[in-house]
């Protein structure tokens, strides 16, 4: 018995010694959440150590925020690109990583005032109040402009102002864009893109459901179908093949922003104040749990994102503005990680979690 006991212990040892030193490299460095904090003046930057919760950096976008009802303010790409929207410029601000720390790389000038940032297909894509545009990706670095399209409702015509929501790329040849467009029930736009590049051409408008309201955020699951809140009926649908295919209430008010971690998806509901749990299929979205977490602070959650074990949301009441740090593990159970952090700004828009460059869950 003891010689199997000493020969298993070889064994364990033997296999820390082969897997500890390669488990350790592939965390290399701090995971991030960073937030926009808006203002229509000097808008910044704030950089948080996700586990300490420390502020780390407090950095300018050079350029004047002011941005509202929208989803995907600031983006973060593969742990070392971030971008936020100065929606008073006409600009985005992009940064480059380096170890732990962000660098203001350059501003690029977006055709409309900017809402929403996503990033895919070697480019990064911005939604603006009326347009949509493409911008090349070289590394870590935005490059031009080589695509724009104009934004329509469905039935025809521009959108009204305050109207664009999120830009999320669906795969290697659309786009979508989602419009509230007060007070008709709103639209999804799909953008047709030509190697990456959005083509110039018409959007395919599709009108939300008959008897829902305000398509709003977004997260789209590998194979292209994207699962769509629609915020003032509280209820979520599921967009395939250009089309809805699918809605489900989910049981909770105003599910306004969304993201997704694996096969689960995590809605912020801003008139309950909680964080939901669903799972999309290519047929239908269920609801996991419909109370996943709730607001500590009991405030209204504005947004939210995950990477890498970690759930961000910012939530906005009695005129401060919060951040929430969750985990959450394989079964999308969520666990708050510290006290919710104060953010000293009224109306901090857009939060990212950024890994490390050598960590990438999606």
């Amino acid at each position: 018995m003891s010689r199997l006991v000493l020969a298993c212990s070889a064994v364990v040892l033997v296999v820390f010694l082969a897997h500890g030193p390669s488990v350790r490299a592939e965390h290399r460095g701090r995971t991030l959440a960073v937030i926009m904090t808006n203002d229509p003046v000097s808008n910044q930057i704030q950089v948080y150590d996700a586990s300490t919760e420390v502020l780390l950096q407090t950095l300018s976008t050079d350029g004047k925020g002011g941005a509202g009802g929208n989803a995907r303010g600031v983006k973060q790409y593969k742990g070392e690109l971030f971008a936020a929207v100065n929606y008073g410029s006409s600009t985005v601000a992009v940064y480059t990583r380096e170890g732990d720390r962000l660098k203001l790389d350059k501003l690029v000038t977006t055709t409309s005032a900017p809402v929403s940032v996503d990033f895919g297909n070697d480019h990064m894509y911005v939604a603006g109040a009326t347009t949509v545009d493409s911008f090349v990706l070289h590394g870590d670095h935005v490059e031009w402009r080589d695509g724009t399209a104009v934004l329509e409702v469905a039935g025809g015509g521009t959108p009204l102002s305050g109207s664009t929501a999120q830009v999320g790329v669906m795969d290697r040849r659309h786009v979508m864009v989602t419009l509230k467009d007060p007070p008709d029930r709103g639209s999804v736009d799909v953008i047709s893109l030509d190697d990456g590049a959005v083509t110039g051409g018409v959007p395919a408008a599709v009108a939300a459901p008959l008897n829902t309201l305000t398509p709003f955020g977004f997260s789209v699951y590998p194979d292209g179908t994207a699962v769509v809140t629609l915020a003032h009926t509280s209820e979520v649908g599921l967009f395939r093949n250009g089309a809805f295919t699918s809605i489900t209430a989910v049981g909770q008010t105003a599910d306004c922003w969304s993201t997704r971690a694996g096969k689960y998806i995590f809605t912020a509901n801003t008139g309950s104040k909680t964080i939901s749990r669903l799972i999309g299929t290519g047929n239908k979205v269920f609801v996991d749990s419909p109370v996943a977490a709730s607001i500590a602070t009991g405030g209204g959650p504005t947004d939210i994102d995950t990477e890498a074990g970690v759930l961000g949301v910012i939530d906005h009441g009695a005129g401060q503005s919060h951040l929430s740090l969750f985990a959450y593990n394989e079964f999308g159970e969520l666990a708050a990680s510290g006290a919710p952090i104060t953010l000293g700004v009224a109306n901090a828009n857009g939060v990212a979690i950024m890994s490390p460059p050598d960590v990438d869950e999606h």
